[in-house]
């Protein structure tokens, strides 16, 4: 994949674009890193990040950041006037981020609310799923939405369910959605893992949406190395080190399903076998034995889960997702590395080792659009028709677009309400390595 766009950003103004990230509840049951026994990198990850003892989101102080008001973005000079304006509104809130939900409301979720009515089947009740629903921001704002524009039909029979995990959130959500009282008897909280399967019921073959922003980037990933340029691909374990809580890495042969399926996916395992193919191995063999060369890939093994249970449960869903494209100033090796960092005094603080990741730092991904294109039709079935297509050419299941956000912004949403004097534009202007990522049926199935 070729880079993606992204800004010359200094650090402070990086964190200003990072503190739109989503602060979510744990979407997977937590576990405790076993003493005796090697675990896979992903449950690290989900430990590390969501462990209701030691979780860096299970410590974190306070709830989801609210802002009291909608920011008057025309009434400020400029890009200093917008920063010192943050940074009293973080002063004041006493917490790391808000989503960008939360600061552009409600002009954000209105862009994703129009973006769902040029394009919904409007013969069936609109029914949204909302993964992870924060504060509530973002449903109630779809509904204000929806309760201005679209026919009275639609929204009048309409239902928003948010998949949420944390009971606390859950209540918070009920309260932001039910400042608007017409809108509880279209809202529901179901508190529930949502990459269970068992939780989403029976399958459901009608039209729906789901919505996943920022997401993707806190779902726990796996690790691959290989020693050198040839070798094969293994997966990462870690184990603790005796008589200390620090891990370290153990390399095993490639054998969990999940991850096996996550390199057939991306295809870096597969080695073409033509006669140039096997010179350039057979050099590369060489220079590897002279010059090793270690190789590592994380893997998106959280995002194929959800979207083999999503595909599974909704095969009629239509999907957007919006997060983080690229992740500058990233120290951790390998394709795809996160971004590991932690807050101390006052101080962001990012780690050259994930390992040091033990429940104080947040571990935060780049979501290569690309790759999730990939998992996307292969959840869908699309990709297992290409390889036994049969007598036909197999019918393409799903249509997909992706979007820098801004180009999203100007197609669906008014950027002008964001726009400050002098023609900056944070919406428009900070947020160049995010994206969104639109997935429809192509037909709907019966």
């Amino acid at each position: 994949m070729a880079p993606p766009h992204m800004a010359s950003v200094p650090a402070a103004l990086r964190r200003a674009a990072t503190l739109a990230r989503w602060y979510p509840a744990a979407m997977f049951s937590s576990g405790i890193v076993p003493e005796n026994k090697p675990i896979l990198v992903r449950d690290f990850v989900r430990s590390a990040l969501y462990d209701p003892n030691h979780g860096y989101f299970s410590k974190r102080s306070g709830p989801v950041g609210v802002l009291d008001s909608s920011i008057r973005f025309n009434q400020l000079d400029g890009r200093s006037a917008y920063m010192q304006y943050l940074d009293k509104l973080y002063k004041k809130h006493d917490i790391a981020w808000f989503t960008p939900v939360e600061l552009f409301k409600p002009w954000y979720a209105y862009a994703i609310a129009a973006s769902i009515l040029r394009t919904a089947n409007l013969s069936v009740p609109l029914k949204i799923y909302e993964i992870g629903g924060g504060s509530g921001t973002c449903a109630k704002c779809i509904l204000d939405y929806m309760m201005l524009n679209a026919p009275p039909k639609v929204y009048n029979t309409m239902k928003y369910i948010s998949v949420e995990i944390s009971s606390s959130l859950a209540e918070k959500q009920l309260e932001t959605v039910g400042e608007v009282r017409s809108h509880l008897s279209k809202f529901m909280v179901e508190c529930r893992d949502a990459t269970d399967r068992a939780g989403w019921g029976r399958k459901d073959p009608q039209p729906c949406w789901v919505l996943m922003l920022e997401v993707l980037d806190n779902l726990p990933h796996d690790l691959v190395y290989s020693p050198d340029q040839v070798s094969p691909w293994m997966e990462v374990w870690i184990e603790k080190v005796n008589g200390s809580s620090q891990g370290s890495e153990v390399y095993k042969p490639l054998q969990d399903p999940l991850v096996s399926r996550c390199v057939e996916i991306t295809g870096i395992n597969e080695e073409k076998v033509s006669v140039r193919d096997k010179l350039s191995l057979a050099a590369k063999g060489v220079v590897s034995k002279v010059f090793p060369k270690p190789r590592r890939a994380w893997l998106p093994t959280g995002c194929l889960k959800i979207l083999d249970t999503l595909h599974q449960a909704l095969p009629s869903m239509s999907l957007i997702a919006s997060d983080f494209s690229y992740l500058p100033d990233v120290s951790i090796p390998g394709d795809r590395a996160p971004l590991v960092s932690s807050k101390k005094d006052g101080r962001t603080l990012d780690h050259r080792n994930y390992l040091e990741a033990q429940g104080d730092a947040d571990i935060f991904f780049p979501t290569d659009f690309w790759l999730l294109e990939k998992i996307d039709h292969d959840c869908s079935g699309f990709s297992k028709q290409q390889k036994n297509p049969g007598a036909f050419k197999p019918v393409k299941t799903r249509r997909t677009i992706i979007l820098d956000s801004a180009a999203f912004m100007e197609e669906f949403g008014l950027p002008l309400k964001t726009r400050t004097k002098d023609g900056y534009n944070p919406l428009l202007d900070d947020f160049r390595n995010t994206k969104f990522y639109l997935s429809v049926p192509t037909h709907n199935k019966k």
